[in-house]
């Protein structure tokens, strides 16, 4: 577990240090405020605000993401760090997930024993063909879920999402599933976890700043709930 923390952390100082030497490199700040933290079809908290902090350039990526409850002091603080490359629709990345609550009742984010951390590891592989996007996930090490046999259950996630353009708003619909059995997601076998619709409409505020809102209705037939959450962002 600490060698994959020290390749991840060394592939982080690296892609730094490259992007550091590219003046052409785009920085991305902003922050969601959501009614409710619905992720892959799993209701993670009530309201929160979701900072991103992100840096590009000629493909590679990095990302810092969080969500902080405000409604709730109980909710589950999360910080996420991404390493990804894109060239033309394909894209690869490893996320680094942090979570307060987890395997170690004290939430220290520097404990990365294999059965004792509140981080996960992800890779993920995908294509943008356009018209549909194909997204893969898969947990490799750190706080995993588990088999039937109480195994690492490499957690994975398949996605699929389709843009499209209706009323004067950007639209996407997407269809998740969960290939195999894992407790992370509450499946069994094969489960269709995520079945949503979100529109996205910028409200104009004044004559240089729009507003982004989004609405977003979310059903998951495995755990046979639903959900429909509102929010909106701030950027520069």
């Amino acid at each position: 577990m600490k060698k994959i923390v020290l390749l991840f952390v060394m592939g982080w100082v690296a892609s730094a240090a490259a992007l550091s030497q590219e003046s052409s490199c785009e920085t991305a700040v902003s922050a969601d405020f959501v009614s409710q933290y619905i992720w892959r079809g799993q209701d993670l908290g009530s309201a929160a605000v979701q900072p991103t902090l992100g840096v590009a350039c000629k493909g590679l990526s990095l990302t810092a993401w969080g969500s902080y409850g405000l409604a709730n002091p109980a909710d589950t603080k999360e910080f996420d760090l991404t390493l990804g490359y894109s060239v033309g629709g394909f894209n690869v990345g490893v996320t680094d997930y942090w979570f307060s609550t987890g395997a170690d009742p004290q939430g220290r984010y520097f404990k990365y024993d294999n059965d004792a951390t509140n981080h996960v590891f992800e890779a993920t592989v995908g294509y943008d063909f356009g018209p549909v996007a194909l997204q893969w996930y898969t947990n490799f090490a750190g706080n995993d879920g588990v088999n039937k046999d109480g195994d690492r259950a490499y957690s994975s996630y398949v996605e699929v999402n389709v843009p499209f353009r209706l009323g004067g708003a950007d639209w996407t619909a997407t269809a998740g599933a969960v290939p195999f059995a894992t407790d992370l997601y509450g499946a069994d076998g094969f489960a269709v976890t995520n079945l949503s619709l979100r529109a996205t409409k910028a409200i104009r505020v004044t004559d240089t700043f729009s507003l982004p809102v989004f609405g977003q209705v979310t059903a998951n037939p495995c755990a046979q709930r639903a959900y429909l959450a509102f929010g909106f962002t701030l950027q520069p």
